[in-house]
């Protein structure tokens, strides 16, 4: 399988500046309509991308970039469902949580390439790490079928702890606010910090998925860096619709216990990237027609609460 010449990187990462660019421009003046435009855009930018793979790589390394990419995009909208309740739960206003998302998503990109370098070197010089990988996401499968209380969720542990040391303002003219003669760190910080462990969290899941994908350091690295990336349009996008779709964490375990199982048997069972394109979609598609049918009748049945 080819490697990626220099030549790779500098175009990605050139073609994620202008994205981004782009995006800025956009979401100066954010509504709806700019936030949909910016969300197809950064989808073309991934098709683009995955063009580009094809022509200048290699076919197999192309269907591979796309499947990582639909694979972390979706795994991405349980992210999403988690920073409308922080966002919620800290009451951050709307204005202010484009800020809080940049910085944050800033932040996990820097952490998932980290991640990626790290995981492919593991598995390229320890394959039984393979196994240990397929088992955390079966776990976090479960865990996403788990009973939660959406509504009243429980305050973290470092969450607590950081309120005992530290004094923040309610403010929310900025990370840090003059008030009593000295810097005081603000909620929008708070949120930031919240924003970077809930994303620590959902990386553990998400890298090991994607390395079910590819084992291609720069395929794993591109596909999961832009579906990353495109986050923050897709947050305003989505963020009045994730309460339709009930029965989305269902589909997201389900994709994870696949990604996991297609780890474990690896040895003696190889997915093709297209085969894992057709599962991923399938399952979140069903997923989604199950909560919006469901969502319906009970819109339209006076008897239910």
């Amino acid at each position: 399988m080819p490697d990626a010449r220099i030549i790779h990187w500098v175009v990605f990462h050139v073609l994620l500046v202008i994205l981004l660019t782009t995006e800025w421009l956009l979401l100066r003046k954010q509504t709806p309509a700019r936030s949909y435009i910016a969300t197809a855009m950064w989808l073309l930018g991934a098709l683009a991308f995955t063009a580009y793979i094809y022509l200048t790589l290699d076919q197999r390394l192309g269907t591979q970039f796309i499947a990582s990419y639909a694979l972390e995009e979706s795994l991405s909208i349980d992210n999403l469902f988690v920073f409308l309740l922080l966002f919620q739960s800290f009451n951050i206003e709307r204005k202010q949580q484009r800020k809080v998302l940049f910085w944050g998503i800033l932040g996990a990109v820097i952490m998932r390439a980290a991640f990626i370098v790290a995981g492919v070197a593991l598995l390229k010089r320890f394959e039984w790490i393979t196994y240990i990988f397929a088992v955390l996401l079966l776990i976090a499968a479960v865990r996403l079928v788990l009973p939660q209380d959406h509504d009243n969720p429980k305050k973290p542990a470092w969450r607590t702890w950081l309120e005992t040391k530290l004094s923040f303002s309610e403010s929310q003219a900025g990370f840090f606010v003059p008030e009593g003669g000295k810097r005081k760190p603000t909620i929008l910080l708070l949120a930031l910090c919240a924003i970077a462990v809930t994303d620590f969290v959902f990386a553990l899941d998400s890298i090991p998925a994607v390395l079910s994908i590819t084992r291609h350091t720069f395929i794993a690295y591109s596909s999961n860096i832009l579906a990353v990336m495109g986050l923050r349009s897709l947050y305003f996008v989505l963020s009045h619709a994730l309460a339709k779709l009930t029965y989305l964490h269902y589909g997201l375990a389900a994709v994870l216990a696949f990604a996991g199982i297609k780890m474990l048997i690896a040895p003696w069972f190889d997915f093709t990237a297209i085969a894992s394109l057709a599962v991923i979609f399938g399952i979140l598609l069903l997923t989604v027609l199950v909560s919006l049918v469901i969502q319906n009748n009970r819109n339209s049945d006076p008897d239910v609460a």
